[in-house]
């Protein structure tokens, strides 16, 4: 018998199992076919005929059941959704020069019915852009009747990794087109579209700033940023507060950083350094109990203001900068 592999020994690491559910769920394939000419699909086909392209076939999703239908579409006819993050030309040119590599193009786009009887695509903003640089005709995808898709797929959205930024401007371009399609909705309603509050506050600094150190900040706002059970056109007028505050804590945070800067301190974490310093919240441990945030957001920013205003530049240490590097690197 072999002998057991080190790995196997008790007491050896391991990674988290999986569970896996004794019940199974979704459908079985006598419920998955569906002709392209189902009741549900027809007004659906019928557009993507009038569009120039063609339906290739129909079927349920295997989880919800709903119907999804398989078409191709002429790439004019298919625009990215107009909250999506910002196209990145580098990703679009080595993703069309692979593509052209392995010499097919196999993965569909994720299409809806959008606004004014348009077809967008909530995920595959990259691969569209990827086709039309590779000169292509039509495009395979997958058409979704379901128009709140479109608002889901941010999770789903792993084509190019979302880093704060990408995440934040497209929460925030979701909110905002949100609030003006269902002004009486609250912001609670989406969590799970928004996957977390503080991207709806960073996304309005990023949109008026594109290069705001929204990373510095994120550690204050996840402490203190909570869903408020206001509708979504109330709550961003908030946000649109707090986000002006955070401007103005900033423009003190450059000056302090420049006085550093000119006594000999050329950490590339100086302003994370400073964030946290000024930061009111940043002993508080919080459990995924808590619910309520430990101190209310103005509070909050009205302490942040008056710490950098009375920062003291001469108490700042270079093993002080040494310990937040190494925390940045963990």
């Amino acid at each position: 018998m072999p002998a057991r592999s080190r790995n196997t020994k008790s007491g050896a690491r391991r990674g988290p199992r999986l569970t896996v559910p004794r019940d199974q769920r979704g459908l079985d394939t006598g419920q998955i076919v569906l002709a392209t000419d189902a009741p549900e699909l027809a007004l659906l086909a019928e557009q993507v005929g009038k569009s120039g392209g063609a339906a290739i076939g129909a079927y349920r999703e295997p989880l919800s059941g709903r119907p999804l239908l398989l078409a191709t579409l002429p790439l004019a006819a298919v625009a990215p959704t107009p909250f999506q993050r910002d196209l990145s030309p580098t990703h679009t040119r080595r993703l069309a020069q692979k593509i052209g590599e392995s010499g097919a193009f196999l993965d569909p786009i994720i299409v809806v019915r959008g606004e004014d009887g348009k077809l967008w695509t909530p995920n595959g903003r990259h691969r569209l852009a990827a086709a039309k640089v590779l000169g292509l005709r039509l495009i395979t995808a997958l058409v979704s009747p379901d128009e709140a898709l479109a608002f889901r797929i941010l999770a789903l959205n792993t084509e190019k990794a979302h880093n704060l930024k990408d995440r934040s401007l497209e929460v925030i371009r979701m909110a905002r087109n949100l609030a003006k399609r269902q002004p009486r909705a609250k912001e609670s309603a989406f969590s799970a579209e928004f996957e977390a509050p503080e991207l709806l506050t960073l996304g309005i600094l990023y949109a008026h700033d594109s290069r705001f150190a929204g990373g510095a900040y994120s550690p204050f706002l996840k402490k203190l940023d909570r869903f408020t059970e206001r509708t979504l056109v109330a709550s961003l007028a908030r946000r649109e507060d707090y986000a002006a505050r955070l401007r103005q804590i900033d423009a003190q945070v450059k000056r302090i950083v420049a006085k550093l800067q000119a006594r000999g301190f050329k950490s590339p974490y100086l302003r994370n350094y400073v964030v946290a310093r000024i930061n009111p919240v940043r002993w508080i441990r919080l459990k995924k109990s808590d619910t309520r945030p430990p101190m209310e957001m103005a509070a909050a920013l009205t302490r942040m203001a008056a710490a950098a205003r009375n920062f003291n530049v001469d108490s700042v240490k270079p093993g002080d900068l040494a310990i937040v590097a190494a925390l940045s690197a963990e």
